[in-house]
């Protein structure tokens, strides 16, 4: 499976996969094999950060 283009589809998608599978974004990004820094800059570019504490993107403030 192919990450969505859409950051906000992204957004979504990657909260929900951090929320009920994956402890952290790096072991989501190993098990999709894709790319941890490419997926942090396409949503930071939207406006959102991760933070590790939350395990989740949040808006940036």
């Amino acid at each position: 499976m192919s990450l969505p283009k859409d950051p906000f589809m992204l957004l979504s998608y990657v909260n929900t996969q951090l929320r009920d599978n994956f402890s952290s974004l790096t072991e989501l990004a190993a098990s999709l094999g894709e790319d941890e820094e490419q997926i942090k800059s396409t949503l930071e570019n939207a406006g959102f950060v991760y933070d590790s504490s939350l395990n989740r993107f949040a808006a940036k403030q």
